[in-house]
């Protein structure tokens, strides 16, 4: 059975610019960097699975369904840059929500690692192989909970700075195609 490599990548702040709650196609633009970088990625063997918590979902801000125009416009953006997402992996929980039915405590949400798991069964991905990307640090712990290499894109997004093991990440970067950089540097014989 062949295990794949995979570029794990938040959505709202790492691969397009931070707008909450957004489910406006025309408001959606691609983050600095974050294009070149994906892209050099999958060419280099990387399967690119977004993954997302989407809370709005629970408070009733937006629907399910809404999330599948924003998906169609990022790939768009993505495909006019010569690249794209395999696979959209979500969670549209909160156990503070307003809608019964998302009100709930999940092992999906970040900083749980259940989307990484799930995709990673799903499409035979190998975890010690692969790399979040995110830019707060429950993206970064919900990777090391899966056993992935991390990555933080330090924009101004991460308020909540603590020093727990599980949220220090592998590296620290200003944006997608610098994470591209340490991903892609050859690794030096032992």
């Amino acid at each position: 059975m062949l295990f794949r490599k995979a570029i794990f990548i938040d959505k709202d702040g790492t691969l397009i610019e931070n707008v909450p709650y957004n489910v406006d196609p025309a408001r959606i633009t691609l983050a600095r960097g974050a294009a070149l970088g994906l892209k050099r990625l999958v060419d280099d063997g990387y399967l690119p699975v977004m993954v997302s918590n989407q809370s709005g979902i629970a408070f009733g801000r937006f629907t399910v369904d809404a999330l599948d125009e924003v998906i169609e416009r990022i790939q768009e953006l993505l495909f006019a840059e010569g690249t794209n997402i395999y696979d959209f992996y979500f969670c549209p929980h909160h156990p503070d929500g307003t809608v019964p039915e998302y009100a709930v405590s999940c092992a999906c949400r970040k900083p749980s690692p259940g989307m990484l798991v799930k995709a990673a069964l799903d499409l035979r991905i190998d975890l010690a192989r692969s790399w979040m990307v995110g830019d707060i640090l429950h993206d970064v712990e919900a990777g090391n909970r899966a056993g992935c290499k991390t990555i933080l894109i330090n924009n101004g997004n991460e308020t909540e700075w603590d020093d727990l093991n599980d949220r220090k990440p592998d590296f620290v970067v200003a944006d997608v195609n610098e994470a591209a950089d340490v991903i892609l540097q050859p690794v030096s014989p032992s």
